[in-house]
């Protein structure tokens, strides 16, 4: 069982993406086993499952599909075995049948394709073929759930005297009709069936003239119906030999079944592989339904979800045909707590499930639609309180609840722990429900807790901003329009646009600026200063976007450019070969020929030869020169590594060398560093000083000092920090 609550399931929606794969399953006990899917415990199973379904949906790509694993449900028949002296009738022999060529089947293509499908191959092959199941069926019923006439040589003397017998019932009535049809006693329509066998239709005034048994009248009366005489007594024969097959079989019936009993635990892993294979191919198919892939899992704590879609909200908008905004977010021992704020409708709780609901579903086996170079990691725990759930029946308040949740959060929460807190400090007096909402979030960050809180409290967007590994986050939002944009963005507390949403929405002026009077002066200020930031960063993420599309269309053209360029080289490098080829063999010609006109004159053919050897002699030399010969004998090839040897020595003794000054060189680099660092360190700031925060660009003046903090002034805002944060860039003059 998961340390993951069904509470959390339930927040998650997490038996809605159930239900919707389950309808993707083949048969009733897959449906079912896909209804009561929790997360995996144990790590090495889930992988193991997930590697599974990747493989199983990699199939849908590739040429090797995997055959078709209809199967029937036979836990009755199984039920039936192991109950003594029961046997199974042929049509449930025959769904044993069907399973155990199934079976076959999977194992013959899987051993066939174990390479494709590693983990599926492993999985088939736990399951032991008893071929003797398939042969002792096949042998005794026929594929239309028969016995078969040879299962037996009684059975089928039965059979045989059972076709002579209804023989003779037939030539025998033949007689009768023609006979009494002769001597005008039967009706136009001269023969009927009644309880399944044939009579005469005898007109009622000649009843009495016919031998044979009454069976029935017609509605007027005017027609009886008789079986002749000599019809009835081979019908008796006929059902004592009825009787006698009907033992027969269910003799050879119990025998088969005795033979098949001893099989009752491999067919009930026959049922059971089954059933897993249907709730494995379930998932596939719904994995390809959402474009779903297996994300890295890794052994460092740590989520990267790039691109990550809330997978009933795309289902949905693609039956609309509307567009969904995916979310990229990341958590890591630098970002552990993320704070999302902004706007109510702006998609802050939709992020915060989207997350939830995939590592939920991934840690059940279910792949999850992000892109491919995601990854996460495997959560002993995973936290939810989301929603209003005020309880009628314990008459608990919606902040009631939320206590208790958060007490049960406090309990159990530990550094392998995923918490996820939507509108995280409400249902309170906003200044005493976010005070506690503090202590809260620094004991979830002592902890060592990852998680993911949405908010509209200031003070902790405040906080967050205070912790070195906790984040602010936003919901962006167009100004203009006041529309939400559904994109989050990290490292900014976001503003909730209350009184621009209002004014939108038709409340009138007059009314929203009274409520400004009311809110406290540095609030709007904050407010403002957030929303302005905003404004400035989605103008930039626009840029960024422009500059991104300029940016892949150069670099199409340069690969583009670069490819022509390659062409054109290999061209030239192809007429400079054989521009070389030709200019040698001319030279090649020139000799020859200048040999040819010395020999012509002197007739000396001593001469000739001589001068010939010794231009051979010094063109082998350069080729040599150019291509040495392959060592060929076991001493060349022993001198060829002797000398090899030598050389990668005094490479060694060279990269020694370079090695004890590239010491020296940082060994004095480090003194000046620490010097540089002692001195900034001693360094008491002063008011007027330019500081700028450690890992940041921006800089600002400081403009009063109290204890460890300071209060910087960036020109249109003003922030507070500890000291031990800053680090200066310029001192204040004398």
């Amino acid at each position: 069982m998961s340390n993951i609550s069904e509470k959390t399931l339930i927040d998650l929606e997490f038996f809605t993406i159930l239900k919707t794969v389950s309808e993707l399953c083949i048969s009733d006990l897959g449906k079912n086993a896909v209804l009561q899917i929790k997360p995996f415990k144990s790590k090495e199973k889930l992988l193991s499952e997930l590697q599974k379904v990747n493989e199983y949906l990699s199939s849908f790509e590739n040429d090797n599909r995997i055959p078709s694993h209809y199967f029937d449900d036979i836990q009755k028949e199984i039920h039936l075995l192991n109950i003594e002296n029961s046997y199974l009738e042929p049509a449930s022999f025959l769904k044993i049948l069907n399973t155990a060529n199934t079976i076959f089947e999977l194992k013959k293509f899987f051993k066939k394709f174990k390479d494709i499908y590693p983990h599926l191959f492993h999985f088939t092959e736990e399951i032991l073929l008893e071929k003797s199941i398939s042969e002792n069926i096949t042998e005794t019923i026929t594929p239309f759930a028969e016995v078969n006439e040879n299962a037996s040589p009684l059975l089928k003397q039965i059979r045989n005297d059972i076709n002579s017998v209804r023989s003779k019932i037939g030539a025998s009535f033949n007689k009768a009709l023609s006979y009494y049809n002769n001597a005008g006693y039967l009706d136009e329509i001269r023969e009927s069936v009644i309880e399944n066998q044939r009579v005469l239709a005898v007109q009622a005034m000649h009843r009495r003239k016919v031998k044979g048994s009454l069976l029935g009248s017609s509605k007027t009366g005017s027609i009886v119906f008789i079986a002749p005489e000599a019809t009835l007594q081979f019908r008796r024969e006929l059902q004592n030999l009825l009787f006698d097959e009907h033992e027969e079989v269910v003799r050879i019936l119990k025998a088969l079944t005795n033979k098949i009993r001893v099989y009752a635990t491999n067919l009930v892993d026959y049922q059971t592989y089954l059933a897993n294979l249907d709730v494995i191919g379930a998932k596939a198919k719904y994995a390809k339904k959402i474009s779903a892939c297996l994300p890295k899992i890794t052994s460092e704590k740590k989520i990267f979800l790039r691109d990550a879609y809330h997978p009933i909200l795309l289902l949905k908008n693609n039956e609309q045909k509307l567009k969904t905004v995916p979310q990229t977010l990341e958590l890591n021992q630098k970002q552990q707590i993320i704070v999302i704020s902004g706007p109510n409708a702006g998609g802050k709780s939709i992020t915060l499930k989207t997350i939830g609901l995939l590592q939920v579903m991934l840690q059940s086996g279910l792949l999850i639609p992000v892109h491919e170079r995601s990854s996460t990691y495997f959560f002993d725990k995973v936290l939810t309180d989301i929603g209003d759930n005020q309880s009628i029946e314990n008459q608990l308040s919606t902040y009631s609840y939320r206590l208790k949740n958060m007490r049960n959060f406090l309990r159990s929460c530990n550094n392998s722990t995923l918490f996820l807190i939507d509108e995280f400090g409400t249902g309170s007096d906003p200044e005493l429900g976010g005070a506690l909402a503090e202590i809260f979030l620094e004991e979830f960050y002592a902890k060592g807790a990852y998680g993911i809180i949405t908010t509209h409290y200031a003070n902790l967007k405040v906080l967050a901003n205070e912790l070195d590994n906790v984040v602010n986050a936003n919901m962006q939002f167009d100004e203009k329009t006041l529309q939400p944009l559904f994109k989050l963005f990290i490292g900014q507390a976001g503003s909730s646009f209350t009184f621009e949403v209002a004014q939108k929405n038709g409340i009138p002026f007059s009314l929203i600026n009274k409520a400004k009077k009311r809110v406290e002066v540095e609030k709007i200020r904050l407010d403002k200063t957030i929303s302005k930031l905003q404004k400035e960063r989605n103008k930039l993420q626009k840029t960024s976007e422009t500059l991104e599309k300029e940016k892949s269309k150069a670099i199409e053209q340069t690969d583009h450019l670069t490819e022509k360029q390659q062409k054109i080289q290999e061209k030239l490098e192809s007429f400079q070969e054989l521009y070389d080829s030709n200019q040698k063999m001319l030279y090649y010609g020139r000799k020859i020929n200048e040999l040819v006109n010395t020999y012509f004159q002197t007739n000396n053919k001593k001469a000739l030869t001589t001068e010939f050897n010794k231009w051979i002699a010094i063109e082998k030399t350069k080729y040599l020169k150019k291509n040495p010969p392959k060592p060929k004998t076991k001493a060349q090839k022993k001198q060829v590594k002797v000398e090899k040897k030598k050389v990668e020595e005094k490479l060694k003794t060279i990269e020694k060398e370079v090695f004890v000054e590239v010491k020296k060189v940082r060994e004095i680099k480090e003194k000046e560093t620490k010097k540089i660092a002692k001195q900034k360190a001693n360094y008491i700031f002063k008011i007027n000083d330019k500081v700028r925060i450690i890992d940041s660009n921006a800089c600002g003046i400081i403009d009063k000092i109290e204890k460890n903090s300071a209060f910087i002034n960036y020109g249109v805002f003003t922030t507070k920090t500890t000291l031990n944060k800053l680090e200066l860039v310029e001192a204040a003059k004398k």
